[in-house]
């Protein structure tokens, strides 16, 4: 038995390996040839109107597009684990200064959200090292990033409190997650690799409800 599934994003030759997967064939009376006799094979989704084709594992890993991460994937990934981080730490203030219990809650999902989104870019990173800074080059300023509070500005949320904390936090987080939209599309427009992509939509969707349910509580 073969599985056919439809590529994500990849068009043409492409799409010949969006997702391909390999399964090992099992006689049922029907299929290809080589899921009859037990043999791996891959089907690949033909564009509109064209059949699909029968593939052995070895021709579906030739013709996979290559989606070895690039500077964009990279930058996104690096600036995205800080830009979370701060998340973290503003939200880390609403249990003891909130008034509003809607203002708790999306404090606790932001962090059950993006603790986990953390660690699976710090592992993307592990496997895909970034290349070498070039000499001389200086760091990269995380506070100029879009969406990133100021130091003033985190520590007028840290003084507040009540209501004056629930209003301070919602525009605060609002920008944040605005601003991490806006990275999240710079990244689906100018990475390559589908791990990161994958990353970029998943927050894109999630971070767009939060807005508006921001944009309400306030």
């Amino acid at each position: 038995m073969a599985l056919l599934v439809r590529p994500r994003r990849f068009t043409g030759a492409a799409a010949i390996a969006g997702i391909l997967l390999a399964l090992t064939g099992c006689d049922s009376g029907g299929g290809t040839d080589g899921a009859r006799d037990g043999r791996p094979v891959v089907i690949a989704p033909g564009r509109p109107g064209e059949a699909a084709r029968t593939l052995t594992p070895e021709q579906a890993s030739k013709e996979k597009p290559d989606d070895s991460p690039n500077a964009a994937d990279h930058t996104y990934v690096q600036n995205m684990i800080e830009h979370h981080r701060q998340a973290l730490t503003m939200s880390a203030l609403a249990p003891q200064r909130a008034s509003a219990d809607g203002v708790r809650r999306l404090a606790e999902r932001i962090t059950a959200s993006q603790q986990p989104e953390i660690g699976a870019m710090e592992k993307w990173r592990a496997l895909h090292p970034a290349p070498p800074a070039p000499s001389g080059g200086h760091a990269h300023d995380h506070s100029t990033m879009p969406g990133m509070a100021t130091e003033q500005q985190l520590t007028e949320l840290t003084a507040a409190t009540g209501a004056d904390f629930d209003r301070l936090f919602l525009k605060l987080m609002t920008t944040h997650h605005e601003g991490a939209l806006k990275m999240a599309g710079e990244a689906l427009a100018d990475g390559n690799n589908v791990a990161v992509e994958e990353m970029a939509t998943e927050l894109v969707a999630v971070q767009t409800a939060e807005i508006n349910r921001m944009r309400s509580m306030g």
